[in-house]
């Protein structure tokens, strides 16, 4: 045993310095022993990281147990003093919004570049009339204690501090400064690898410094990082109004150029918008709460920090919740028997999804993006799994936004379409055409009666689009959750925020084109190899018509709905039949307790008491077996007057075997779902094994786990071939090499019909179904291609239009206002640095073998105030037209933050962290023989 497993050991014994009151009395939510035994799972994300947190909330404040003493945190100064800090930085907003649009002008007319390299210059030119501020800069190379200028025309000294690259620590006298360009680089650096936190980046300067780390240097940037990025969302928003663009959910509404830049001139497409939608459970954030009361789970003990988010990207939780009714009302009977997927995934068992840890305050984000991965709409799942009210918000959303002809991607599809029509939005989404759909991945898992309706090959319209973009997103996203577990409510948001903002602008819009190119090419490679396939496919079959496939479809529609009950008559009889067998069992048990009791007073050589107590005891037999006669004998009779039958069935007659026959296909039936459902548990423990991101525990897991989902299959199908073979007639037989090639679980529903042979249709041969998926993958490239030629001419038109409007609105500010015109080129360039390798991509694509579109840019319908296609017509934000008066004189009551209040704020965190390391590692071996020894338990039993 190391020194960590060691030292995780002795925090779990009752330390000598803390009382049982420190314990809490129940811990029923958390269920820790429940998941320790292996009687309630512990859901692992893909991010992992849920068991550290639960071993954390249980153990509570002993996780703070450093050199065998308790450690309590008074959170109360530092809530005061958090506040404070962020309200006086509030006060100042506007003069240091006002003073980086200064800094960032002179920073770009400059030929130097590094802070000290300019402030050497500006001390060559120094005014005498210029005040002095003594402060500590920290740059990325260097660290020096300088003095700063403070003009007359500085409104505070935080706002002369920014004037110059420098954002301060503190709000009033502020005695430490992070540049600029130190914080901007670590913003950019953090974007493209969310893993790198800010104390690695502080850790890192301090060696290129030469200096030993602190904890109060983490802190301190992490305040000037905030600052940082709080102006340049002003800066954002000032922009935005001076484009016009400031209008409710212009973002929205623009989007994707792709998408939503409608030309006039183009054919009218099935789906105006397709769009995809999935929950993520990686992106927790940790409720922090106080443990002074005996409820293990008590109040909040969070920090307010005065901070809230703006963004018209994120759907408030208001929003959400008045489709919390919604969610519910739809009747369970009717959901049951509309949708035949149910119980098939994690996410649509309502007794999983609405039982969240109770460790967590946001347990996730809830997603929509389009086809080619902007994003949309974000929500907050809060302390509950993936439930229906964070679709319909989003649906709902979308509908008030982007109107008809919707089509929604999400991999329960099929049921939040019944969720969908029985809600409060049902009326608008019908009136509205919206469709929902599911994505190719999880449609392979599902019914086949659901594929026909909901899957994305056999849907008019709908072109290649797969509808799994919410996936592709997520195995970037995931990279979040480390750095959001413990976050506060604002910086978890304003993290992910910001991620998928920048995501959108230089991932998503750097690929756009790329994405276009590719799924080109797929489609006329397709359309290419189905015409040199299809035709001698189609000769085999002796199909002379294409127009048979969509007849087949129908027809395969029509038979597995007739499979999706049993006949009313025959769950009757086979009743009736199960209560004969068991009135037969009941009349033998009858006669041998009347046997037993009739010889139970003749006992020769048992003294009276002896016999008097077997008498009872016969007697008692005697008279249970008669009562479970009499009763079964009721339910008989009742079943006859029900089904008419005028006298009782026995073994010799031909209805009784034939009834028997359907009972024994009802063992089939139940050894047939079981095989199907471990081949579903077989394929996504797959597919989280090799899935990006996933946590170290949850690697361990699914790869122990798979080991006896092997095993478990064999045996359910030695199972099911036993009782096939003994089906009359014989059904068939499946070899293990067989069902682990399984892809589409569809091929399961056609061994379901034990009525009618489903081989006497044609489409249910191998070869008729790879025809008919080859035929209606190439319907699907065309319509691929199909709206791909609008696509790529709304992105050519886009690029010009948009290019062309920035531009000019700069143009009418230059003279105005040179620093608002320069924060405008610097929003071009965010996109627009990738215009030329658009259009070269487009170029590319026009000498596609097989291309029939136009690259040619279009005219746009879109000419509102704002629009790429209208005429600028900047404005002057309103803050700019306002003169502010000098804060100087205002009583800010501010105490400067030391470095031990700074260290105690560091210090907390990096206590949990060290515990919650040690304990996982000795604990995680127990937890793999505790997992195994749970699924033997499973195997044997089944």
């Amino acid at each position: 045993m190391n020194s960590d497993e060691r030292r995780a050991l002795e925090a779990l014994k009752e330390d000598t310095n803390t009382t049982m009151e420190d314990w809490p009395e129940s811990n029923d939510d958390m269920s820790f022993g429940d998941v320790w035994n292996g009687d309630e799972p512990l859901a692992i994300s893909h991010a992992g990281g849920e068991f550290t947190d639960l071993a954390r909330e249980v153990l509570g404040d002993l996780w703070k147990i450093s050199n065998n003493r308790v450690q309590r945190v008074d959170n109360r100064t530092r809530r005061d003093r958090v506040l404070r800090r962020n309200n006086a930085f509030a006060e100042q907003m506007v003069m240091m919004t006002d003073a980086y649009l200064a800094w960032s002008l002179t920073k770009c007319k400059n030929t130097f570049g590094f802070f000290f390299e300019r402030l050497e210059r500006e001390e060559l030119e120094s005014d005498s009339d210029c005040g002095q501020w003594s402060i500590s800069v920290i740059d990325v190379f260097y660290a020096e204690k300088v003095s700063l200028q403070i003009l007359p025309t500085d409104a505070t000294i935080s706002s002369a501090l920014v004037h110059q690259g420098v954002m301060p620590c503190s709000p009033i006298s502020p005695t430490v400064g992070i540049t600029t360009e130190a914080l901007e680089l670590y913003r950019v650096a953090h974007l493209r690898s969310p893993q790198l936190s800010i104390q690695a980046f502080v850790k890192t300067m301090c060696d290129l410094h030469g200096v030993g780390f602190h904890r109060h240097l983490s802190r301190q940037f992490s305040i000037g990082f905030d600052l940082y990025l709080q102006i340049r969302r002003c800066v954002a928003a000032m922009v935005a109004e001076s484009l016009r663009r400031d209008s409710p959910d212009f973002r929205l509404k623009h989007a994707c150029p792709a998408c939503t830049y409608t030309l006039t001139d183009e054919p009218k497409l099935t789906f105006s918008l397709l769009y995809a939608m999935d929950g993520n459970d990686s992106l927790k954030r940790v409720l922090r709460r106080s443990l002074d009361t005996d409820d293990c789970l008590g109040t909040s003990s969070e920090l307010p920090t005065g901070q809230q988010l703006e963004s018209d990207r994120y759907l408030s939780r208001t929003f959400v919740d008045q489709f919390a009714r919604d969610s519910t009302a739809a009747d369970d009977e009717v959901i049951h028997s509309e949708n035949s997927c149910e119980g098939r995934w994690k996410n649509m068992d309502d007794a999983k999804t609405k039982k969240a840890w109770g460790i967590y305050d946001e347990t996730g984000i809830f997603v929509a993006v389009c086809r080619h991965g902007f994003s949309l709409l974000v929500a907050d799942m809060v302390q509950s799994g993936e439930l229906a009210k964070y679709p319909l918000a989003v649906v709902s959303k979308l509908l008030d936004v982007f109107g008809s002809n919707l089509g929604g991607g999400y991999d329960i599809g099929c049921q939040f379409k019944t969720t969908l029509d029985n809600s409060s939005l049902g009326p608008l989404a019908r009136s509205l055409h919206h469709t929902c759909l599911v994505g190719a991945f999880h449609g392979h898992a599902h019914r086949r009666l659901c594929q026909l309706f909901s899957l994305t090959t056999y849907i008019k319209g709908l072109g290649l689009e797969d509808l799994e973009t919410c996936e592709r997103t997520f195995s970037k996203s995931n990279s979040l959750a480390s750095a959001l577990r413990y976050a506060s409510v604002f910086h978890r948001q304003q993290a992910i925020d910001t991620y998928f903002e920048h995501n959108d602008n230089f991932e998503v819009y750097a690929n756009l084109s790329n994405f276009l190119y590719s799924n080109y090419k797929q489609a006329l490679d397709i359309l290419n190899d189905g015409n040199a396939t299809l035709p001698q496919l189609m000769r085999d079959l002796k199909v002379a018509d294409e127009t048979v496939f969509e007849h087949w479809l129908e027809e395969e529609k029509v038979y597995l709905q007739g499979l999706t009950r049993e006949p009313e008559d025959e769950t009757l009889q086979m009743d009736y039949w199960q209560r004969l067998v068991n009135l037969t069992a009941s009349k033998e048990a009858l006669d041998a307790a009347m046997i037993v009791f009739q010889g139970s007073s003749h006992l020769e050589g048992a003294s009276y008491n002896a016999q008097v107590k077997d008498t009872r005891k016969a007697e008692s037999a005697r008279r249970h077996t008669l009562e479970d006669y009499e009763r079964n004998l009721k339910v008989v009779q009742a079943l006859e007057l029900k089904l008419e039958i005028e006298k009782c069935w026995t073994p010799e007659d031909t209805q009784w075997q034939k009834v028997g026959r359907l009972v024994a296909n009802r063992k089939y039936q139940r050894a047939l779902d079981r095989l199907e459902g471990l081949i579903i548990a077989r394929i996504f423990e797959l597919t989280k094994m090799n899935r990006a991101g996933t946590g170290e525990v949850s690697t361990v897991i699914p790869c122990l786990l798979f080991l006896h989902r092997s095993i478990a299959i064999r045996s359910a199908l030695n199972t099911y071939n036993s009782i096939a073979s003994s089906m009359y007639p014989p059904r068939q037989t499946l070899k293990w090499e067989d069902v682990v090639e399984y892809v589409f679980l569809a091929d399961f529903d056609l061994l379901r019909d034990t009525r009618v042979n489903a081989s006497r249709h044609l489409w249910s041969s191998a070869a008729a179904r790879s025809a008919m998926d080859l035929y209606f993958k190439m319907c699907r490239a065309r319509e691929e291609i199909q709206r791909l030629n609008i696509e790529i001419r709304r992105l050519a038109t886009y690029i010009r239009d948009e290019d062309s409007y920035l531009r000019r609105c700069e143009d009418q500010l230059k003279d105005v206002n040179p620093a608002l015109a320069h924060q405008i080129a610097l929003h071009q360039n965010t996109r627009g640095r990738f215009n030329s390798r658009h259009l070269k991509r487009l170029h590319d694509i026009s000498k596609l073998a097989g291309f029939c579109g136009i690259i040619a840019p279009g005219v746009s319908i879109n000419t509102s105030l704002g629009d790429s296609a209208s005429t600028p017509n900047v404005r002057i934000p309103s803050r700019l037209l306002t003169d502010h008066t000098s804060l100087n004189n205002r009583a800010f009551v501010v105490d400067p933050d030391t470095q031990d209040d700074l260290d105690g704020e560091e210090e907390e965190e990096e206590l949990v962290e060290e515990a919650s390391r040690s304990l996982q590692d000795v604990l995680r071996i127990a937890d793999d023989f505790s997992q195994l020894q749970l699924h033997d338990n499973t195997d044997e039993e089944a």
